[in-house]
């Protein structure tokens, strides 16, 4: 049975984790408090398709984000993104997870995503397809609940008969409900961490201290 294998909603975090830090980890604790997720599989992108390269190797982020996530019982890390010799994108690798050695297509899964990612994804490379394929849930701020009204008028009609407010309901289907959650913030950014690094400043309790460890030892970023 393929890692991870069940019934149970199953949680999908892509990213290019470049590096990991608490941010990343706070949102995938909460989204499987909140949505009930039997696991979180947490997939590093490999050449990831609408960013610039990476600082450093997609073996690298994976070793990050394997001692990131070790303690975790809810934690999954899918290496396959890394491993393939293609740009990443969200639906083709859900396609790969819906194929009968993996998930199947009975076992709903939940796509996550923060608010930004989610307004942006008329950008995104076969964007409408993702619904037949997961849940997406979207993550917020307390207190400042997802504005539809501020949705691009695309994304919004497509979503219109999506939205529900039970998350109990991602159990009931495969795919294409569309649920947000309220997450704790956390100021933190990759892009800050990586400036902090290059100019020899501290980022503990920034991320794990066994993933700076990992930074230090390889001599991960430019630092001084």
């Amino acid at each position: 049975m393929p890692e991870g294998a069940g019934d149970g909603p199953l949680g999908i975090f892509g990213g290019t984790f470049d590096p990991v830090h608490y941010g990343h980890l706070r949102l995938a604790e909460e989204a499987g408090s909140a949505l009930a997720l039997t696991a979180v599989r947490w997939i590093p992108a490999g050449q990831p398709a609408l960013r610039d390269a990476p600082r450093v190797t997609a073996g690298q982020r994976l070793a990050m984000v394997r001692l990131a996530t070790a303690d975790n019982p809810l934690f999954e890390v899918d290496a396959s993104e890394v491993t393939a010799a293609r740009p990443s994108y969200t639906v083709p690798t859900l396609e790969r997870l819906r194929l009968p050695d993996q998930c199947g297509g009975r076992r709903p899964l939940v796509l996550l995503l923060g608010a930004d990612a989610f307004a942006g994804l008329p950008g995104w490379h076969r964007w409408q397809s993702l619904f037949a394929l997961a849940h997406l849930a979207v993550a917020h701020r307390p207190g400042f609940p997802l504005e539809r009204a501020q949705l691009p008028p695309e994304l919004a009609e497509h979503c219109r008969d999506r939205f529900c407010s039970n998350p109990a309901e991602l159990a009931s289907s495969p795919a294409g409900r569309v649920v947000t959650f309220a997450m704790t913030q956390l100021a933190i950014s990759a892009t800050r961490v990586r400036q902090l690094l290059a100019s020899g400043e501290s980022v503990r309790y920034l991320l794990p201290d066994q993933v700076i460890a990992y930074i230090r030892r390889h001599r991960l970023y430019p630092q001084p």
